[in-house]
Order: structure tokens, then sequence, then C-alpha cells
């Protein structure tokens, strides 16, 4: 029987967030609420949301606006607001949407139990007030685990260790947070404003909870942070991520280890090595580009061009030839040529990536680029997308089938469900589904078993065909 009552949360955006509302979750746990998976079933749901681009506030203010409509049908009495939406907007979030009950700040993380009692009591907390968040910390990046210990700032999935967290689902990978924040300074980007300035977690806290998860059934940890090639910097140690592969990768119980969230102008020629040539790490490069215009990544505030990229991924290949690499780009950023897209264009055919997400710019509040010359107007930015995402999804589609034929192991996440069958002919037992090593979890496509295959088993297996950048693998070895 529950202390204070019932509690569902309901996560959207990335894997960061992922592991905020399992830290949250484990915090509520401990504090004497039931976790239920419904948040129709709960007396409290509490949205963690996510503020990074326009299409991803417009989901968190319609899942909001949805969980709030339970209060009406359900059992719910209570919706409340959390996550980077909440963080950035906090008064001006709760004014617009009377339907939240409360609208609280990251500062609100550790006492959040108590938050909770007294909203379900009836009370209606002051709304979270928005601050750079970066101004809470030493621009120093070594004097901050002082001013953290000492200040207890609160920095979500790394300063708050006392309690484990609690899993809000069976999957057989997890993410694992490895630092949070972030020092660049890109001028099309928000999140440093609202997430602050970047702190590593200790290798010690790290490996802990690698294997808290691995004795919960992960075989898998994909690690994150808003840039992982920083991790270590402001504990001294610039290479301590190359050092923490290794460990993570002895952990009893997990198979494999995945980095996401590279910056490409930071990557070390010995990390390189580490994750192509260690046992258990994946030779897995999710690259953050951006571009590929020399001159136009100036114009954002950051470094390299297509040459140096294709360096890079040359090197890559050269280590690990069948690793895989993804990318995201903006395309319409003001000032943006056609000789720009055409460079663009040029690097994406020669870098020949698994996966490509192309995004069309759009102003974000705060951000230095609101302020530049040159905005290109809308259809001539929907224009470029259009064009250059043709572009990748026929690169992606030829990726995908240059892989036929080759042996592959995959971690086995699903059971297809029925909805997810689009076949004429309905298939029974339903295809397992799951990921090889060049596949991340949820954005880069999946592999589909022609034999089942139980979910958070590893199977050896051969690619006899592809569908886009999903890959269709005859099992050719016992699941493990």
């Amino acid at each position: 029987m529950s202390m204070n009552g019932s509690v569902a949360i309901v996560t959207l955006g990335c894997a960061r967030n992922d592991v905020d509302s399992e830290e949250l979750a484990g915090r509520l746990r401990a504090g004497g609420w039931d976790l239920v998976e419904d948040p129709g079933e709960a007396d409290v749901a509490v949205v963690n949301t996510c503020g990074f681009v326009e299409q991803a506030k417009k989901d968190s203010i319609d899942a909001l606006l949805e969980t709030a409509d339970l209060k009406d049908a359900g059992r719910t009495q209570k919706v409340v607001a959390v996550g980077c939406l909440a963080e950035r907007y906090g008064e001006q979030l709760a004014a617009e949407l009377p339907e939240a009950d409360a609208v609280l700040g990251f500062d609100s993380y550790t006492d959040m139990s108590r938050q909770l009692q007294a909203i379900l009591a009836g009370e209606r907390p002051e709304s979270h007030v928005p601050r750079d968040r970066r101004t809470l910390l030493p621009i120093t990046p070594a004097q901050r685990p002082a001013a953290l210990a000492a200040d207890e700032v609160v920095v979500p999935g790394v300063w708050m260790q006392a309690t484990p967290r609690a899993r809000l689902g069976s999957a057989p990978w997890a993410p694992l947070k490895i630092a949070s924040g972030c020092d660049r300074r890109c001028s099309f980007c928000a999140i440093p404003a609202f997430r602050g300035s970047f702190v590593s977690r200790r290798p010690s806290d790290v490996l802990a909870e690698a294997r808290w998860l691995a004795e919960n059934g992960v075989r898998e940890v994909l690690l994150v942070s808003e840039n992982s090639t920083s991790y270590g910097k402001d504990l001294g140690d610039l290479r301590l991520l190359e050092t923490l592969l290794p460990d993570l990768a002895s952990v009893d119980g997990l198979d494999r280890v995945r980095v996401s969230y590279l910056q490409p102008a930071e990557i070390r020629p010995g990390l390189l090595e580490v994750m192509t040539g260690t046992p258990g790490v994946v030779p897995y490069f999710d690259l953050s580009f951006q571009h590929a215009s020399p001159t136009l990544l100036r114009r954002m505030r950051r470094f390299g061009g297509a040459e140096d990229f294709l360096g890079l991924t040359d090197r890559i290949r050269a280590l690990a030839p069948e690793a895989g690499i993804r990318s995201n780009v903006i395309v319409g950023f003001p000032g943006e040529t056609e000789e720009d897209v055409d460079v663009l264009c040029s690097f994406l055919e020669g870098a020949q990536m698994d996966v490509v997400g192309v995004f069309g710019y759009s102003d974000e509040d705060g951000t230095e680029a609101v302020g530049l010359e040159d905005h290109l107007p809308e259809e001539v930015v929907a224009e470029r997308v259009a064009h250059v995402s043709d572009l990748v999804e026929e690169l992606m589609n030829q990726r995908a089938a240059a892989r036929v034929g080759s042996e592959v192991t995959v971690l086995v996440d699903e059971i297809e469900s029925a909805e997810d069958d689009t076949t004429t002919a309905r298939r029974d037992p339903r295809p397992s589904v799951g990921r090889a090593e060049h596949q991340g979890p949820e954005v880069d496509g999946v592999c589909r078993l022609t034999a089942p295959v139980e979910v958070g088993r590893f199977v050896t297996g051969r690619v006899i065909d592809c569908d886009g950048v999903d890959l269709v693998v005859e099992p050719t070895g016992e699941g493990t």
C-alpha cells in the first residue's frame, strides 16, 4: 500500500530525458509513491517534456493537454509539467497552459515527492522562473565538481545519486547518462541555456549504475550526454572516456556498450582506437556534423567542413569497415546559399552514412541565429529540406543494400505486434525485431528476423534483404 498514492511518468524527447524520468521514478518510489504505467490509472501524471525544437515543443504541449483530459475521464487528479520545456519557459508555460496543475523546473527534482504531495492536496506551487543555467556553475570546468558538491546545484541524471533510478520499461537496452549540459555556443542551439554548463559524472557512479542496469536485465547500454567527447574535461582528464569504455565493457552481464552524441572536432585518435578495438564496445559513431560547408559552419559557431569530415569517416572505416555512422544536418540556416547546399550534398554522397536526419532551420528563442541577417523564406527552407531528404533516403537505401550478404549479431528488442505488420499476409509467429551493431536504438532502423528469437537474446545471422534502412536477417546461430 502506497504512502502517497500513485504516479505515472510520461516521457517525451531524447534518451537523456528517459534517464531523468527513471531517476525521478526512483526518487518517487523511495518517497512512498506507487509507479504505474498508464497515466489514466494514476493519481498524479508527471509529463517530462522536451523543449529542443518547435515540433518537440508542440508534441510536449499536445501530450500535456491529452494527459490533462484524463482528469475528466479517469482516475487522474493532477497533471504536472517537468523537463526541458518546463525549465525553459516556466511561468510562460503555466500562464498559457492552465490545464497543468504545476510547472516545475529542474531544481524541484530533489524534492519531487513532497512537491507532488502538496499538489495532490490542492496546493498550486509557484511556477518555475526560468534562468540561464550556465550562470549556476563556474566558467572554468575544473572548478565545477567542488561547486556542485558545496552548492547542491541540481543537474538531472548527474548529481542525484542518493537513490537508484527505477526502470520504466523492460527493454534489454537502456540509456546511461555520463554527463549533462554543454559548453559549446552553437548559434542555433538553446540547450546550454536551459541544461547548463557541461558536467561529467564520476566514473565510479557510471560504473555502479551500469552494474545495476545489468542486474536488472539490461544487456546493452547507450551512453548519452549533450557532448560525450567532452567527458572528463571538468574532472581533469580529457581521455577519461577512453579508459571508461573498457571498464564498462567488462561489467558482468553487459554485452554491448554504445556511445552517442560525438562532436567531430573533439574526436581523438585514441578514442577512435578504443571504440573500434575494444571487445564489447560497438563501432558506432553518432557524429554531430550539422552541415558540411565550412563557411556556413562558421556562422553556426562550429568547426570543420566537408574535407575534415570525410577524413574522419575514412579513418573510422579504415579501423572498422562495417562501422555504423549516423548524423543530423540542418538545412536552410540563415545565409545558406545554393553552393552551400551543393557542398552538403557532395559530402553526404561521399560519406555514405547509414542514417542521416534532415531538419529545416527554425528560430529558437534566445539563440544568436535569431538575429542573423539573410534568413531564408520558409518555402525555400522547405524546398531544400525536401531535396536533401530525397538524396539522403536514396543514400541510406544504398548503404542498407550494401549490407545484404553480411553477417550480423542482433540483440532482439521486441516481438513485432500485429499493428506494426503492414504486410498483406499476416505472419505467425510475429517477427522478432532487434538491432545489429551499427543500429542505435529507436533512431537507426531495425533487423527483422526470419525465425523467432526471444526478447533479450543475441543471435547471429545473415542479412538476406533490406526494406529502406531496415534489414531482413536469417538467423544462423543459437540465441544467447
